[in-house]
């Protein structure tokens, strides 16, 4: 690779950075916008539904999420769908009774698909780093 197309990737890898930490920032301050909204709402109401605080808890972990990729510089896989989890129990729950039982069971197998997906890759997750870490005793051995 030539020094010229080195520099134009620098230069578009630093368009793409900036971007992604500006939209980033965007969605923060959106949702905190969202959260106080939600707050008046549920204070103007005087009355907290659980769906109301399924939605401040979907909003915490869009904080969340952004304060991971600041903090770690990557967003975990599991916290989209713990946020999909609650989204979709939400739903669920601002149906009532008047659901038709076979969208509750499309909705509730998402859930637990989801739920499943979160545990194998956590459990793969887990095996990953306790397998380096035996890797790496095994190898300080010899």
């Amino acid at each position: 690779m030539s020094e010229k197309d080195n520099k134009t990737w620098a230069d578009w890898h630093k368009i793409i950075t900036v971007s992604e930490k500006s939209l980033l920032v965007i969605i923060a301050g959106l949702t905190v916008y969202a959260v106080l909204a939600e707050i008046i709402f549920i204070l103007t109401e005087r009355s907290v539904k659980l769906t109301d605080l399924l939605l401040l808890f979907i909003y915490a972990e869009v904080l969340g999420m952004v304060a991971a990729f600041y903090k770690y510089r990557k967003i975990p896989i599991t916290v989209p769908i713990f946020i999909a989890i609650t989204a979709l129990c939400r739903l669920i729950i601002l149906q009532g009774k008047g659901i038709n039982t076979v969208d509750l069971l499309y909705e509730s197998g998402a859930v637990l698909l989801l739920a499943l997906a979160a545990l194998v890759i956590r459990w793969n997750l887990i095996n990953l780093v306790h397998k380096k870490r035996t890797d790496d005793t095994e190898h300080d051995r010899f």
